[in-house]
């Protein structure tokens, strides 16, 4: 018990030096200075990693506890490393959602006879959210000179859109052809969506049988296989 509270003791010594570099960080951010959300998160991650180890090293409380604790510490480190934070996850959803609309409306833009930088610039302000702050980001690209592998890239980790950037470079030379592309890649792009929630529905009634079937198959052999097995066994001995 005392190495539990001598764990837990510097547990929360832990914590506190962390939630202060949080205020600071967020004052500095409302100020434009260098607090960083990542640099919080990776605080964050190195507490919690810390606590798992330390609670384990004090449950055992053994002299070989210490590295135990070390390594437990570390798989926690690196399994909440590979979590995708709920504020990425949720961006980059709606990123996706928005794509085929943003396709749509840069095709309408071009068409209307807008430069490709122009258009960028008004289907961002329209859109919003995530894409919009790429798109906008590649339409600065795009005014300050940037050529369209760099200005497009900005679209890069946003899942389908590689061949929104793909279209938007072979015809970065003509808009009408751009508008086109752009027109086909909105379809292709919900008919994806729709052949994608189709799966998942199918997967859904997969995996809701599957529990059933783990339930039904012991009373089947206890009931079913069982006696027979039993009855024979003692007809042979």
């Amino acid at each position: 018990m005392t190495v539990l509270s001598v764990c837990g003791a510097v547990a929360l010594l832990l914590m506190v030096p962390v939630a202060g570099r949080r205020v600071v960080g967020q004052r500095l951010t409302r100020l434009g200075g260098a607090g960083s959300p990542t640099r919080n998160a990776r605080s964050l991650r190195a507490v919690i990693a810390a606590a798992s180890g330390l609670a384990v090293a004090g449950f055992i409380a053994r002299w070989w506890a210490v590295p135990v604790g070390v390594v437990v510490g570390l798989a926690v480190e690196r399994f909440l490393r590979r979590i995708e934070p709920a504020d990425v996850r949720k961006a980059r959803v709606r990123a996706v959602a928005d794509l085929p609309l943003g396709a749509d409306l840069l095709a309408a833009a071009l068409r209307a006879g807008a430069p490709v930088d122009r258009a960028a610039a008004a289907v961002a302000d329209a859109l919003g959210g995530p894409l919009g702050e790429r798109l906008e980001r590649t339409s600065r690209s795009l005014r300050l000179g940037a050529g369209p592998p760099e200005a497009w890239a900005h679209l890069s980790d946003v899942p389908g859109a590689d061949r929104l950037i793909s279209a938007a470079i072979r015809s970065s030379a003509s808009g009408g052809a751009l508008a086109g592309a752009l027109r086909r890649l909105a379809d292709d792009l919900r008919g994806d969506r729709t052949v994608a929630a189709e799966v998942a529905a199918r997967r859904a009634g997969v995996l809701i049988v599957l529990p059933l079937g783990l339930c039904f198959l012991p009373a089947f052999l206890l009931a079913g296989l069982v006696p027979v097995i039993v009855a024979v066994l003692g007809d042979v001995l």
